[in-house]
């Protein structure tokens, strides 16, 4: 990978973690039978999820964790 193409994944999302979380999940959907969500010619569900959540269209919301005064 090239240095130009790191730097589009730490934009968007902010650790190599949730990157790595967000891939796997959608890679999952798509070896269920989820169809994907762009043109690839990737044939491997990991390629065609890390596509994915690279271009942006893989959404996620953070929850937060309720601190000790909140439980």
């Amino acid at each position: 990978m090239s240095d130009a193409s790191r730097e589009d994944w730490t934009t968007e999302i902010d650790s190599k973690y949730r990157l790595v979380l967000l891939a796997a999940k959608r890679s999952k959907q798509l070896q269920k039978g989820a169809k994907p969500r762009l043109q690839s010619a990737a044939k491997k569900p990991t390629r065609i999820a890390l596509e994915e959540v690279r271009r942006g269209l893989i959404y996620y919301q953070q929850i937060a964790k309720p601190t000790p005064a909140e439980e």
